[in-house]
């Protein structure tokens, strides 16, 4: 199972927002990890078919995603959140303790506009990057484990 993961567009990324999202029909779940929702919602129609989830980033005024979900995704117990809540840019600490006390294996954040994947304490921790800058992520749930990639537009 393929998790298509997004973030960070700033306005100024609603075509590489529309063009990973048609890269990759295979993804049955988006999720837009903040900063850019009304990008994210300009290509709700494209995203038709798909589980799709959203959170509010700190640049998303007036935005009424949440700031932060616990869903479950084949099995997999996923936070999702945009970061700054959890001060992802002085270090992953607090989002791996937030992540554990929620009980999921995986932690999804953006917030930093730099692409990273580490692994610590059984609990996966991925940044896709930032789509004004072309860059966007997968997560591949598979029968030995998660696989988090950092991709280009």
């Amino acid at each position: 199972m393929r998790i298509l993961v997004l973030s960070d567009s700033h306005r100024a990324g609603s075509k590489a927002l529309a063009a990973a999202v048609e890269r990759h029909p295979e993804a049955e779940t988006v999720i837009f990890l903040g900063d850019g929702a009304g990008d994210f919602e300009n290509c709700f129609e494209k995203l038709s078919g798909r589980r799709v989830y959203a959170v509010c980033g700190n640049n998303d005024f007036y935005c009424n995603y949440p700031k932060k979900r616990i869903i479950l995704e084949n099995n997999i117990k996923i936070y999702i959140t945009h970061g700054h809540y959890e001060y992802v840019k002085s270090g992953l600490g607090h989002l791996l303790d937030s992540a554990k006390a929620e009980g999921c294996s995986l932690a999804l954040y953006g917030h930093t506009h730099r692409q990273q994947a580490d692994y610590a304490d059984s609990v996966h921790l991925f940044c896709p990057g930032a789509l004004m800058n072309g860059e966007y992520g997968v997560v591949d749930i598979t029968d030995n484990g998660l696989i988090c990639i950092g991709m280009k537009i």
